[in-house]
């Protein structure tokens, strides 16, 4: 009797790089990756249960590690996960089949064709990304966003009166905002909750704290500067 042959399934990948040494457009772009990501780790800090990144590789098959066919979301999240582990990308076959369900890619002029054509389908097709969004740091009307339908295929999100748009998967708006960040003046795309409140940054939330503290110290006749 021949012994049975059992086939050996394809080894992933080891040798995955994880920086490429390219930086983001510009400066505004960088902040606005930081903002999407520090924004909603401030309106979830009491959760463990997702990831939220940006700039990073999402590694999803051999095929696309052979042709050096990284893609790297400006800014993606994914839900029920562990959010402690120390990840230098997302690497689908180490987390479980795991894609993005929100993906946010901040275009420029270079990139709006392939953001909103190539990256677009294999969000859709491939990664199965439930809410997907794009925006030009630079443009402030360009804002656009598609959300699967039952159909596994993204139909437009339809924007409310104040140009925001829905985000289902994460239960917040994406609308944007005006003021300074980091040193630099700008129409910023920021989260709002379902009430239409902003969700704030770490340093903007620790000032409102601050600012509630001193009215309630003057209410009791103190002094705020005495802390």
């Amino acid at each position: 009797m021949s012994a049975v042959v059992v086939p050996q399934l394809p080894t992933p990948p080891q040798d995955l790089i994880f920086d490429d040494g390219e930086p983001l457009e510009t400066n505004r772009h960088r902040i606005a990756m930081n903002i999407l990501i520090r924004s909603l780790q401030q309106a979830w800090a009491n959760r463990n249960d997702f990831f939220a990144g940006g700039n990073m590789f999402v590694y999803y098959s051999s095929t696309q590690v052979r042709n050096r066919d990284f893609r790297g979301p400006d800014f993606f999240v994914v839900l029920d996960v562990d959010g402690s582990k120390s990840r230098q990308g997302w690497v689908v076959w180490e987390e479980g089949g795991r894609y993005p369900d929100v993906i946010v890619e901040l275009m420029s002029p270079s990139t709006a064709e392939a953001d909103t054509g190539t990256k677009k389908d294999i969000y859709e097709r491939v990664f199965r990304t439930r809410d997907y969004f794009v925006f030009d740091p630079f443009e402030p009307t360009s804002l656009q966003g598609w959300r699967l339908d039952a159909n596994l295929r993204y139909q437009s999100i339809v924007p409310n009166e104040r140009g925001w748009l829905w985000c289902q998967t994460l239960g917040f708006w994406l609308g944007t905002w005006e003021g300074t960040i980091e040193r630099e003046t700008a129409l910023w795309l920021r989260f709002y909750d379902q009430a239409g409140n902003l969700v704030l940054l770490p340093e903007e939330a620790e000032h409102q704290r601050a600012e509630r503290l001193a009215a309630r110290l003057r209410e009791l006749g103190e002094d705020p500067n005495a802390l």
